[in-house]
């Protein structure tokens, strides 16, 4: 069982290495599996740096699924400097994670591409206030400042407040890093947030005027899956044209979602390991905030009424309504037209999922129930 993940370094000279160990995304081998046949090599690009959000991806590895599956796959992290599918178009990586939001914009822009797997079936993504400040809803927005990471992460503040009737120029869009200081410093009226991870940040916080830890109700939480403006957010996505000429391709596919599948499930029913396996795969986040985000993203996946990365058309079809609808600040437009039928594809997700369940395993997780995490100053 291989318990190694390779991941690659953010630096000038790592994405140069990078770009020398991605050169060869065919199906050509040079390692071997338990039973001595070539493995074929893989790459995954993530969207973002190693931690609980892909948890998953790192079950797999670590249990020896992909192995199992004859696949030698190379798990590439991001710290917002490489955009998943472009990786993925320019023919850097095998297969990518990226919110389908941001990848219909993409689409839009001729990148051919497909969705072959919803790993989240819900949002996460939370718009937080202060508790006094009057803000309960999308419709409070106006005349707020209301922070976004910006990269793609701002479109469903845009379609919720599209379908609240709201000009987007009403707001003061704010740029925020990827933490909640300038909130806390009351630089922000509303703060982006998800669940698995900034907003554990604020109740991890001490509360100067108190001198103990935030707690939930210090805070007015709006949650943009209760809202019109709710996305599909991580899902995998092909390469469009490899999926349609290259049965070799079509072939890794299913065995890569197989994979996928038992570590998703390894990751549901074993949290704190899936956590501690993260850690150990390069994150930078203490013990507690890591089990906290293992738990909120199982509750983005489980349970996943059809079986997990299966696509939804409701969901699908929401998500493009909202990304048709949303108008940003300086009045563009996310998408302008129905992006094509291949945008994705329920084919390969299906096949997996008949393989794995026939072998066991729960699939749906329609008992998935999470555990309690504690919350400890700073995540420590």
């Amino acid at each position: 069982m291989r318990t190694t993940t390779r991941l690659t370094a953010l630096t000038a000279a790592s994405v140069v290495a990078a770009t020398a160990l991605l050169a060869g995304c065919s199906p050509t081998s040079s390692d071997e599996g338990s039973d001595g046949d070539e493995l074929t090599p893989v790459s995954l690009q993530l969207q973002w740096l190693p931690q609980a959000q892909f948890a998953g991806y790192f079950a797999a590895q670590e249990q020896g699924f992909f192995e199992d599956e004859g696949l030698d796959v190379d798990i590439i992290e991001s710290g917002g400097d490489i955009v998943p599918q472009d990786a993925l178009v320019n023919g850097e990586v095998d297969y990518a994670v990226a919110w389908v939001p941001k990848a219909l914009g993409s689409i839009e822009q001729g990148a051919g591409i497909t969705d072959i797997a919803q790993i989240f079936q819900r949002s996460g993504t939370l718009q937080v206030a202060w508790a006094d400040s009057g803000i309960d809803s999308v419709a409070d927005f106006e005349g707020k400042s209301i922070g976004s990471w910006g990269f793609g992460n701002e479109w469903e503040i845009f379609a919720a407040m599209a379908a609240e009737g709201l000009d987007a120029s009403s707001v003061d869009i704010v740029t925020q890093s990827f933490d909640m200081n300038a909130f806390l410093a009351g630089d922000i009226d509303a703060a982006q947030a998800m669940t698995y991870n900034e907003y554990a940040q604020l109740l991890e916080a001490v509360d100067p005027d108190t001198g103990e830890l935030y707690q939930p109700d210090d805070f007015s939480v709006i949650s943009y899956e209760d809202t019109e403006g709710a996305m599909l957010q991580d899902a995998l996505w092909a390469d469009t044209e490899r999926l349609a000429s290259d049965e070799e391709y079509q072939d890794t596919t299913v065995a890569f979602l197989r994979a996928v599948i038992k570590g998703w499930a390894y990751a549901r029913d074993n949290v704190e390991e899936a956590a501690q396996i993260t850690i150990d795969a390069g994150s930078s986040w203490g013990p507690s905030h890591e089990l906290w985000m293992a738990n909120e993203t199982n509750k983005l996946v489980w349970p996943a009424e059809n079986g997990i990365g299966y696509i939804d058309e409701d969901a699908w079809d929401k998500t493009v309504a909202g990304s048709l609808a949303a108008v940003n600040e300086q009045g563009a437009h996310l998408i302008t037209e129905e992006p094509p039928a291949e945008a994705h594809t329920n084919e390969y997700i299906e096949q997996a999922l008949a393989d794995v369940e026939a072998e066991g395993i729960d699939v749906t997780g329609s008992d998935y129930a999470p555990i309690d995490v504690e919350i400890t100053e700073g995540g420590a």
